[in-house]
């Protein structure tokens, strides 16, 4: 299954895992970086929610924004090699 998915989200994945080995990578870091995917997802849940209450769809770009930043963070957090994930972290 993580090999579908991996095919299925490579242009993410490959822009991250460009270079070589992964120096300065701490599995902490992997951690982090799902728990930010989350709050990000949260964040664009809640914008969608108080767009829908207020009924307004002028908070359409915050909501994809977020969404997209939560994606990221995910599929680099759980598909990603530990380089890709050193590299979102911006670790030489």
């Amino acid at each position: 299954m993580k090999d579908v998915l991996r095919k299925v989200f490579w242009p993410v994945l490959v822009f991250f895992e460009k270079g070589g080995n992964a120096e300065g990578y701490r599995p902490s870091h992997r951690k982090i970086l799902l728990v930010v995917g989350f709050l990000f997802l949260v964040l664009s849940g809640v914008s969608l929610f108080f767009s829908v209450f207020a009924q307004t769809f002028s908070a359409i770009l915050p909501i994809v924004l977020f969404f997209v930043i939560s994606l990221v963070c995910f599929v680099v957090g759980l598909l990603g090699s530990d380089s890709a994930v050193a590299r979102i972290w911006g670790s030489r």
